[in-house]
């Protein structure tokens, strides 16, 4: 699942090649990949893109009076194509635009969502508003009262997006290893000193990502031809069997809350 990282390099790529073009015309082929909650998709035609922003794990375009909202989930990709491009078999809604380029939402597995608002309703839309702070703004000490009240491990915590914004399961095992913590340590028995560090570590983890393009594992690609390098920096995930960096003792896997959690159990006692 593209996480923070891969989340602000598409919509880097995106903002770059699409800013001040209009929309002639949308084809959905898969209505379903569009919220029930959704204003008409065609409200868009004859509006400029005037800005791309993230937050977290969403992608917000911004056409001045509407804001559409989009959430990758585990396989979606936006890809810059001529109109006249055939349609390929999982490209579900087609923009196009005035000088004959189309953005194409590509999803393998249909889990993205997209959903058009009025740009006055995003502070109070239910998907937006529950959102926490990234770790880039978050202050730790409100962070740490957050997670002392909760009986749940540290790593399902970092993966509640109502908690720390922007975190998924790689880089959630990254930072939990950055930072010395075990996974399975319940919020409630985490001090601030090592919510503090949670913080410092995934702000230094992400910024190196974001740097990188993001992780590229199994599917993600920013774009056509755009795929991620942090995953030569990656120290425990997907690593399980291989020898801790620091202690060299053997990295594990396991399932925390149905999710695969990397670890050392030596460093992260």
């Amino acid at each position: 699942m593209p996480e923070l990282p891969e989340v602000r390099t598409v919509a880097s790529i995106l903002k770059n090649e699409l800013i001040n073009k209009k929309i002639t015309d949308i084809k959905v082929l898969y209505p379903k990949i569009i919220s029930k909650d959704s204003l008409s998709i065609n409200l868009l035609i004859n509006n400029k893109l005037k800005d791309i922003k993230t937050n977290g794990k969403y992608i917000l375009f911004d056409y001045g009076k509407y804001i559409l909202l989009s959430h990758l989930r585990m396989e979606g990709k936006y890809f810059i194509k001529d109109k006249d491009s055939s349609i390929e078999k999982h490209e579900h809604i087609i923009f196009i635009f005035d000088d004959n380029i189309s953005l194409r939402y590509h999803d393998t597995r249909k889990f993205g969502k997209v959903e058009l608002i009025k740009k006055e309703e995003l502070g109070n839309n239910k998907r937006i508003s529950k959102l926490a702070l990234e770790p880039f703004d978050i202050d730790a000490n409100e962070l740490y009262q957050k997670i002392i009240k909760k009986k749940t491990s540290i790593k399902t915590i970092l993966l509640d997006q109502t908690i720390i914004n922007g975190l998924g399961n790689i880089y959630a095992n990254e930072v939990l290893y950055d930072s010395e913590i075990n996974p399975f340590k319940l919020g409630k028995d985490i001090t601030l000193n090592e919510v503090k560090k949670i913080v410092s570590s995934a702000i230094k983890i992400l910024n190196l990502a974001i740097l990188n393009r993001g992780t590229t594992i199994r599917t993600y690609t920013a774009t056509i031809g755009v795929t991620g390098n942090y995953q030569k920096y990656l120290k425990v995930h997907m690593k399980d069997k291989e020898k801790c960096p620091k202690c060299h003792n053997n990295i594990i896997k396991v399932k925390i809350n149905g999710r695969s959690t990397y670890y050392c159990k030596v460093c992260q006692k």
